[in-house]
């Protein structure tokens, strides 16, 4: 049965997958928080441990700083995972029982 998009905005499918898409951007959305304000904090409490030398190429801080740049594309990889996996099929569901509007 094909429903209007305002049947569809209030229907309980589509509200739960707002809901779903809140809470995993929010999550997401946490960590990268925690981990640049991290970030942050050890330079700003921690400079003696920052400027410390690790091998021949750097110190510290440099590989924090580069371990802060792969978390987030390793946070983007998650989510673009779970939104072309799960996100983009539900929509697709829903798009699906949606009347066109235009007849």
């Amino acid at each position: 049965m094909k429903i209007k998009a305002h049947q569809l905005i209030e229907s309980i499918e589509f509200k739960k997958l707002v809901r779903t898409r809140w809470t995993v951007s929010f999550v997401l959305l946490f960590f990268l928080f925690l981990n640049y304000y991290g970030f942050i904090l050890i330079i700003a409490l921690k400079k003696e441990w920052v400027t410390q030398k690790l091998g021949n190429f750097g110190n510290y801080g440099l590989y924090a700083g580069a371990s802060v740049i792969l978390f987030s594309w390793l946070l983007t990889f998650i989510y673009v995972f779970w939104a072309n996996r799960y996100y983009d099929q539900e929509v697709e569901v829903l798009k699906s029982k949606l009347e066109s509007e235009n007849r």
